[in-house]
């Protein structure tokens, strides 16, 4: 099977209906989606395609990629484009396989492909039992088109994995985002190309479809057992970043009927074991993935910078600056598809009137257990380049005293649930989430708002901080309010409200943003 000419991805048509095609159906006007069965497989599918399409089919110039973006190649010219990387995208064969080790690893002993899912519980938690929320057993025979796809999803999402098992290139479970229309059911292509970055804007070198350095399966793996076998940024060609392979795997594939666990078909070729090895490629220092964001020490530019991660609470808005804008005054940068969006996002507003969402997810990871697979939406305004450290400096300010108020709505809430707040246990996320949540629409609304002003107007801000108490009001009451208890302990549940509503309209911080915004006082208390 090879990846870029066979069928072997399910597509989801815009009649509702899904098909298995080859990649060069990409370019189909009926094709809305991927259709995969995880969403961590979703995910991967774009990446593949959207590399595999920066590798192979780039445009030199803004209007190139305008003129692609409007009318799409043929699925022959795709064709075409992808006979150039045929050769590095067998799946099975002789010779080179895709993602997979250059030599067959036949001394190692096999192991479940269930292995190859990043939520799947390790041999020491099978060992110790400990598997009682994600079970053993997951995905034990894989048809051979899922197998492929949980490989890639591994390596580019490597988590740390033991003694020599080496996480991806941008860390152990990076955050990916992509930009999409703000259409939902457009189809596929516009959904891909969004993310194609231009060569004027991107540039590098022709690349070697045959050395290696772009495709590292083509050649010996560079072991990583020794010291100073790292690979670093200039050791290979920028493209490489879409195809990078950390661990030395090979899979096990057998012709047989049988029924796939993951997407429930049948399949008459399955992968139930792979072989594996440590001490494969050692990606490190500071890369830029095209994908993803960095964030690094200001004060330190020239240390390794690290890319954006999942983490417990998901993806909100408190992080959203960092996921859309470049500012080297605070350490951020935004993934490179998002800025090159910035740079054709006005001739893309002439052909269609909408604002485009970013799509961001990943998994949050703890070392080498997941935790949690995230995956949201958010609005991605394009500010233009000489006003967005002004803006962003506003939206720093949204964000701040959005904290602080829920730095506060959380404390008086334990106030009033406990004797001693700062002894007492257990978390408290849920609070946080459903902050996060009721006062995310309001945050973009403000953002919006002021993106077309040199300063956030008074009353955008004053409205913003109105929603912010009211929000922490309502989780009060929601949260220690909710059931009547004895008289003292009402007392003290008062004593709290009493403490957050006094922040909330006279806190230091409070009067410090009112003054910053030109908020009268007299005005906000009436």
């Amino acid at each position: 099977m090879n990846l870029v000419q066979d069928p072997w991805l399910p597509f989801k048509l815009r009649d509702g209906s899904e098909q298995t095609l080859p990649m060069s159906a990409i370019s189909r006007a009926d094709i809305v989606d991927f259709a995969l069965p995880r969403a961590d497989f979703q995910g991967a599918a774009y990446q593949f395609a959207i590399g595999l399409l920066q590798t192979v089919l780039a445009p030199e110039d803004e209007i190139a990629w305008i003129e692609n973006f409007e009318q799409a190649p043929t699925e022959v010219e795709l064709n075409q484009a992808f006979n150039k990387v045929q050769h590095a995208f067998n799946a099975t064969g002789v010779g080179p396989l895709f993602m997979q080790d250059f030599e067959q690893l036949s001394e190692q002993k096999p192991t479940t492909v269930a292995g190859l899912l990043i939520e799947a519980p390790g041999a020491n938690g099978i060992k110790l039992n400990t598997d009682h929320f994600i079970k053993r057993g997951i995905g034990e025979q894989m048809s051979l088109e899922m197998a492929m796809l949980a490989l890639f999803t591994l390596q580019i999402n490597a988590p740390s994995g033991g003694a020599g098992h080496r996480v991806g290139l941008r860390g152990g479970g990076p955050l990916t985002t992509l930009v999409m229309p703000q259409d939902e059911n457009a189809n596929l292509w516009q959904k891909l190309w969004l993310n194609v970055i231009n060569r004027d804007h991107w540039r590098y070198s022709p690349p070697n479809f045959h050395d290696g350095s772009v495709f590292p399966w083509l050649e010996k793996t560079k072991t990583s057992d020794k010291k100073a076998t790292e690979i670093y940024a200039p050791n290979v060609h920028p493209l490489h970043m879409y195809w990078a392979m950390p661990r030395r795997m090979r899979l096990m594939v057998e012709s047989k009927a049988t029924e796939c666990q993951i997407s429930g078909l049948p399949t008459e070729q399955v992968v139930c074991e792979y072989r594996t090895q440590n001490y494969g490629h050692n990606y490190s220092g500071t890369w830029a993935h095209p994908f993803t964001p960095y964030k690094w020490n200001p004060k330190k530019p020239e240390e390794e910078h690290f890319s954006a991660k999942g983490q417990p609470g998901g993806i909100t808005y408190k992080t959203w600056d960092n996921l859309t804008y470049t500012n080297d005054v605070d350490g951020q940068r935004c993934a490179t598809v998002v800025e090159h969006f910035y740079t054709i996002a006005d001739m893309l507003a002439e052909k269609q009137n909408a604002i485009p969402r970013l799509w961001v997810f990943g998994y949050d990871m703890d070392n080498m257990k997941a935790r949690c697979w995230y995956s949201t939406t958010m609005p991605l305004f394009a500010i233009p380049a000489e006003k967005q450290e002004q803006a962003l400096r506003e939206i720093k300010q949204l964000q701040a005293i959005c904290n602080n108020a829920l730095w506060h709505c959380r404390s008086q809430i334990k106030a009033a649930w406990f004797d001693k707040p700062g002894d007492a246990k257990g978390g408290t996320s849920f609070i946080d989430t459903a902050f996060w949540q009721r006062s995310e629409a309001a945050f973009f609304t403000a953002v919006a708002a002021l993106i077309s002003h040199p300063e956030c107007p008074p009353n955008v801000a004053k409205t913003w901080l109105q929603t912010l108490r009211n929000v922490c009001v309502d989780l009060f009451d929601e949260y220690a309010l909710s059931e009547l208890g004895n008289a003292r302990s009402m007392a003290k549940r008062i004593q709290a409200r009493q403490a957050l509503v006094g922040w909330l309209f006279g806190g230091k911080e409070i009067k410090a943003f009112m003054a910053n915004h030109h908020i009268d006082v007299k005005k906000d208390i009436a």
